[in-house]
């Protein structure tokens, strides 16, 4: 297995450097099932940041190629049903690192989840301390 940091998964995605997009592109065409990429749920989110705040991507757009990234023989993603339960709360309007704290909060058995951050609280039921 062969772990990939946002940088080069961005540069896979966006193709803006035309040397790193092109290391970036074979070693992902270099994975197999047999020997996968694997993504962090830390790479996920930075991923997200970067490409809906320096790259004005539309967030649903973003999720929508995380997914197919995902959906990948040959990537694994780490926390995967945490990950996935999260792309569905983002697809209803919630921050995606937001919707991540809720969902392996929620799948760890925890009560709530506390935070100052008004608009969690309105859209994930998170409580204030």
């Amino acid at each position: 297995m062969i772990g990939f940091d946002t940088n080069v998964v961005v540069r896979h995605l966006v193709q803006d450097d035309p040397a790193q997009a092109r290391a970036a592109t074979i070693a992902f065409e270099r994975l197999s099932p047999s020997n996968p990429g694997f993504l962090t749920t830390t790479v996920l989110v930075e991923t997200y940041w970067v490409l809906t705040r320096a790259y004005r991507i539309a967030p649903g757009t973003v999720l929508g190629t995380l997914r197919d990234l995902a959906d990948c023989a040959e990537i694994v993603i780490q926390d995967e049903p945490e990950v996935r339960a999260a792309w569905r709360l983002a697809d209803d309007g919630a921050d995606f690192a937001d919707a991540l704290i809720s969902a392996a909060c929620s799948s760890r058995g925890c009560a709530a989840v506390l935070s100052f951050d008004r608009a969690a609280q309105e859209r994930l039921r998170f409580q204030q301390p």
